[in-house]
């Protein structure tokens, strides 16, 4: 990992902490101080775009902190996705955002940190008790652009492998201690699938469809690919990439998976038994449970299958960013950077609620955390999380992921064979490419 300086340009410690003793050395251990320093007055506006089970999570968090430190947390959520992504860069460049918002880490770039966001200085967050070597080396260089520090990550979350283990022990998938066997190579998975499709006669796995960038990038990086942009063109590799196309019509031509299933269809595929396993977001741990309590399913998940070599998976981290401002005291700052660190500092919750893997190490490799279920199971996962190339138009909820999708529901469905869907992909590429950064 590279040694990331101090950012210039942002308020010094003194000037942030003048007149607040009681902040010296801070850790979240003493994160009532600030409230108490600022008179129990100030306000901190948060942005965010977590309405879902998650979304409840948070809100939860939130009323913790407050009454915790007396800080007045107003937070909005907004529509996930471009609406969300639409008005930060709106509020932004006007300096009229939140001073904190929830952000996808693969989007840092595309909200041209430099001109719209505000940098961390590393003093700043070592007075709330946060250092490098608390977060990975690949996820924490992430957060960081033209060598300054632009996102503290809260999270990984990612594409894994939830099963039903009634379902895969009556198909005799099952270690002794009725965690899923370890396949490697694309032919041991396919024989898993088989095996459980002749329990359910329907499936062996569910997946939506309809995203189908999601086991690409993640079959696609099991292989090294790389996917590298720059001014007029790109560099993508033919063979590996049309390797990672035809793992996925050969298991929709097969019938180990629908040819047809949106988020909401492939996860019911899951609960009602026609999959015995299901390839989605670690998020979806919420739902799987509150399915269990209502009905009964006895799953568990896993990483990513090993489909070439290793277990890679498309994945992202939320992440705390701070919009640009017109003007900003060093109360309403010291207190929005006590926020970030307190959510990250209690991430366990963040975890346990939310299915999310947290990045804060101290979190992940605690005892505490270790005893969860599922979430210890597939914890490995935050080594293994791919983000999505680096360029304007990618990340979470961004256009390459979205025209790759639409190429691969044709692939999934039969309708277009790996080759064809192949040179879509780069056409439709090519044309993003040409296109003008908006923010530029």
């Amino acid at each position: 990992m590279m040694n990331n300086p101090s950012p210039p340009g942002v308020l010094p410690r003194r000037t942030l902490l003048a007149g607040s003793a009681a902040l010296a050395g801070l850790g979240l251990a003493g994160c009532g101080a600030a409230s108490e320093a600022f008179g129990g007055k100030t306000t901190v506006k948060q942005w965010n775009l977590l309405a879902g089970s998650d979304g409840a999570v948070m809100t939860a968090m939130h009323e913790e902190f407050t009454a915790e430190t007396g800080i007045d947390l107003q937070a909005t959520t907004f529509a996930w996705g471009t609406p969300f992504y639409t008005k930060l860069v709106m509020g932004a460049s006007g300096g009229n955002a939140a001073d904190v918002a929830t952000a996808h880490l693969s989007r840092l770039e595309s909200l041209s940190p430099w001109t719209l966001m505000e940098p961390y200085g590393l003093d700043e967050i070592a007075e709330f008790g946060l250092k490098p070597e608390d977060f990975p080396a690949d996820v924490w260089e992430k957060c960081f652009s033209h060598d300054e520090l632009y996102a503290l990550p809260l999270d990984t979350h990612a594409l894994i492998n939830f099963y039903n283990r009634t379902v895969c022990e009556q198909a005799g998938v099952l270690n002794p201690d009725r965690t899923l066997l370890e396949t490697h190579g694309v032919e041991e998975y396919f024989d898993l699938l088989r095996a459980v499709k002749e329990v359910t006669g329907e499936y062996g796995t569910s997946l939506d469809t309809n995203a189908g960038w999601r086991q690409f990038w993640a079959w696609y990086r099991q292989q090294d690919g790389e996917w590298i942009f720059h001014e007029d063109g790109y560099e993508l590799d033919d063979d590996k990439a049309l390797a990672a196309i035809d793992v996925m019509y050969r298991m929709a031509d097969e019938g180990l998976c629908p040819r047809i299933a949106d988020g909401a269809q492939c996860a019911a595929n899951f609960e009602n038994g026609s999959g015995g396993l299901v390839q989605v977001g670690n998020w979806e741990v919420t739902r799987f449970r509150a399915f269990n309590e209502a009905q009964g399913l006895d799953f568990s998940a896993t990483e990513m299958p090993d489909f070439f070599g290793n277990r890679r998976t498309q994945g992202d981290s939320h992440s705390f960013v701070l919009p640009r401002h017109n003007t900003w005291s060093a109360e309403s700052r010291a207190a929005t950077i006590q926020y970030a660190a307190w959510m990250i500092k209690h991430s366990l919750e963040w975890g346990a609620g939310g299915g999310h893997t947290p990045a804060y190490l101290p979190v992940t490799q605690s005892q505490e955390y270790q005893e969860l279920e599922p979430n210890a199971e597939y914890s490995g996962v935050v080594d293994n999380v791919q983000f999505d190339p680096a360029v304007w138009f990618s990340g979470s909820a961004a256009r390459l992921a979205n025209e790759v999708s639409l190429v691969l529901a044709g692939v999934y469905g039969g309708r277009t064979t790996p080759e064809q869907a192949l040179e879509d992909i780069k056409g439709r590429t090519q044309t993003l490419v040409e296109l003008p950064n908006p923010i530029d």
